[in-house]
């Protein structure tokens, strides 16, 4: 009798396991894509521009954001494919132009955005060397009224995430967008 008694308990135990284990995968790939991505970084450095972190991988890495006041690094990933964003931000506009946009989720690999405070330093290295830029603004718009939009010719860095940072349910049409450009 006293084993009938333990189902429940050993049910609700399985069901939490089972739940954090849940919760814990997205975090979990996440960093673990950045992990095959500074791999695979490394490899395009060395002059193989074909190097995929895993061998069916539809994406690799064209960038490296990072932001020195909060010890950040990202890999930025090719494309805007919302799949890739499982693995990290990525660019809407080639890292070669001048008017950059990346996005990136807010649970994960831009939720250091919320910190990003006007004349943070950011620094977005290419295979053709390091751009700077400094944080001129921040904003929440509402996607369903505003677009982002390319600007040839101009020369800044958007970041782009969902907001708010907090929020359980994911998507939502209000969006955290960091403007910067480059040091004056």
């Amino acid at each position: 009798m006293k084993s009938v008694r333990q189902w429940p308990l050993a049910a609700v135990i399985l069901t939490a396991a089972f739940f954090t284990l849940h919760a814990a995968w997205i975090p979990l790939k996440a960093e673990l894509a950045q992990y095959l991505m500074e791999r695979t970084w490394q490899q395009v450095l060395q002059g193989n521009p074909d190097a995929k972190p895993w061998p069916w991988a539809d994406t690799r890495p064209a960038a490296v954001l990072e932001v020195p006041r909060l010890g950040i690094r990202q890999l930025v990933l090719e494309g805007a494919s919302g799949r890739n964003l499982a693995f990290g931000p990525t660019g809407l506009a080639p890292v070669s132009e001048n008017d950059v946009i990346l996005s990136g989720h807010r649970d994960t690999h831009f939720s250091f955005l919320q910190k990003l405070v006007p004349g943070d330093t950011l620094l977005l290295t290419g295979i053709n060397g390091v751009r700077e830029f400094k944080v001129s603004w921040t904003e929440v718009v509402d996607s369903r009224a505003n677009d982002l939009v390319l600007q040839p010719g101009t020369f800044r860095l958007t970041l782009v995430t969902c907001y708010p940072f907090d929020q359980l349910a994911a998507g939502g049409p209000l969006r955290y967008v960091v403007t910067a450009v480059p040091p004056s």
